[in-house]
């Protein structure tokens, strides 16, 4: 079976543009816990989930770092210290969606999707079709219900 037929096609999406209290809300009226983040033509462009959300409104720990010499060695990665500013300062979705996003062609077995859920620890995964237009979203929820459906 392939995921085109058991994916879900109509989908909530927002734009970056949209606000960070816009797709709270969605999430929460809808109880989901992800949204394709897509542009005006239905281009995927990344997605915005619960944990974007956590970090955005957590608070942003300093790395730690050794002073020696009027130099500053860091500790940790300066890098995802930054990152995590630009997050928890963002008010629009495009500062707190996750870019890197793991999708899956409509025509690929229900089983790639299974394992690739499981082996990238994620709960949903935007269908997209040769062109990275959105076409649906399979979650961990469709397959369950694919392969219990006869029990």
């Amino acid at each position: 079976m392939y995921i085109k037929e058991v994916m879900t096609k109509e989908v909530i999406t927002v734009s970056e543009s949209d606000t960070v209290e816009k797709a709270a809300g969605l999430l929460a009226t809808h109880d989901l816990s992800g949204l394709p983040v897509v542009d005006d033509k239905g281009y995927l462009k990344g997605i915005i989930t619960e944990g974007d959300l956590i970090k955005h409104n957590s608070k942003v720990q300093v790395p730690a770092f050794l002073e020696i010499l009027g130099g500053i060695i860091y500790l940790d990665d300066p890098n995802k210290y930054l990152e995590n500013v630009k997050k928890s300062m963002g008010y629009f979705v495009q500062t707190v969606m996750t870019e890197e996003v793991i999708t899956i062609s409509p025509d690929e077995e229900i089983e790639v999707a299974a394992s690739l859920l499981v082996s990238k620890k994620v709960n949903r995964l935007p269908v997209v079709d040769d062109t990275g237009k959105l076409v649906g979203i399979v979650s961990r929820k469709d397959i369950m219900n694919h392969l219990f459906q006869n029990e």
